[in-house]
């Protein structure tokens, strides 16, 4: 018979075990998608449909299931707006590369008139799909096409879907290669790994409001009806609320509400290695949250330009994590999430 500290040993172990979520990877190649379930129930879907100009992660969940993402303009959803329809779910993508705006590209069906001509990120192929106990990984490419049709930048993606009790986790591990002629990312707040969010997780609307994309057009913002609308920004520099921390540099910052009864926290975390760490922020209150390393020009009013500039046959890598927390996370406790995915990328 086994010692009886050993067998407890054992025991524990094969209880972790059993409690290990099966992340798996379903392509549905009739449908464009690839669908991410987490013990047989949906968490996300990658996205790669011919009526959008760029793949998406559409819905995202909670690990209850609810969904955070705004509806449209996939689905018109009851109190939600109807503003930016390029705006859809999760996305990577910029606002000016060699003055071909990938950012403000409008889906098939929606019209918006612009100076700028707009290019496309096009899904090119699944390189592997590997489905596991705790997480799974998909690699996929995609190229970015200008107007004229040339392709600007190939990409290459690895994504981590990770799921545990009360977590969702997506890691996005993207590299950029220019292809004949030089990617200049000129600066723009129009970048570059977003989600869009649900009503409830906006900030209070206290006034009607007008924003301006990169070309001059204008896209009008109404004052809503703020009923269980409750969203917080939080920098890891301690900024609270798109006033005080849209713009600025932090190494992640979280977006937390409650959603249909559910306390969320949904952090962006930057990478140490990322050119130009710790990135800035375009953080809306209206629903936008968004980590753009390349935007200095419009984040410091003009005080410093970058115009990142990857040479022809040269790469860059981008890595970033969506976290995905049910329940209330303070400051320090994202600061050890935050650990955590450092730690796991230095495996």
């Amino acid at each position: 018979m086994k010692h009886p500290l050993a067998l407890l040993a054992l025991l524990a172990a094969l209880g972790q075990a059993a409690l290990a979520q099966e992340v798996k990877l379903v392509e549905q190649k009739d449908k464009q998608q690839i669908d991410v379930l987490v013990d047989g129930q949906p968490f996300t879907s990658y996205v790669f449909w011919a009526d959008q100009k760029k793949p998406l992660l559409s819905p995202l969940r909670t690990a209850s299931g609810n969904i955070f993402t705004r509806g449209f303009p996939l689905e018109k959803v009851a109190g939600e707006r109807t503003d930016h329809p390029h705006h859809i779910s999760s996305w990577f993508n910029y606002g000016n590369v060699n003055g071909t705006d990938f950012w403000n590209s409008p889906p098939e069906g929606f019209s918006r008139d612009s100076k700028v001509p707009y290019g496309r990120v096009k899904h090119t192929g699944i390189k592997s799909a590997q489905s596991g106990e705790g997480l799974a990984t998909l690699q996929v490419s995609a190229d970015w096409i200008m107007a004229d049709g040339s392709t600007v930048l190939k990409q290459d993606e690895k994504l981590v879907f990770r799921a545990d009790k009360d977590l969702r986790i997506i890691d996005r591990i993207v590299t950029l290669t220019a292809q004949d002629k030089p990617a200049v990312f000129h600066d723009s707040k129009e970048g570059v790994i977003a989600i869009r969010v649900t009503r409830s997780l906006e900030e209070p609307s206290t006034k009607p409001e007008i924003f301006t994309d990169g070309s001059g057009k204008p896209t009008a913002v109404a004052k809503l009806d703020n009923t269980g609308v409750n969203g917080v920004y939080l920098s890891s520099e301690g900024l609270v609320g798109e006033k005080d921390a849209w713009s600025t540099r932090a190494k992640w910052m979280t977006l937390s509400g409650n959603v249909k009864g559910e306390d969320v926290s949904i952090g962006i975390f930057d990478h140490p290695k990322n050119v130009t760490y710790p990135t800035y922020w375009h953080c809306r209150g209206y629903g936008l949250f968004a980590a753009n390393p390349f935007g200095a020009k419009e984040f410091t009013k003009g005080k410093t330009t970058l115009n990142f500039t990857i040479q022809p046959g040269k790469s860059e890598t981008f890595r970033f994590r969506i976290l995905i927390h049910t329940g209330k996370l303070t400051a320090e406790q994202t600061e050890a999430q935050y650990q955590q995915w450092l730690k796991d990328q230095a495996e």
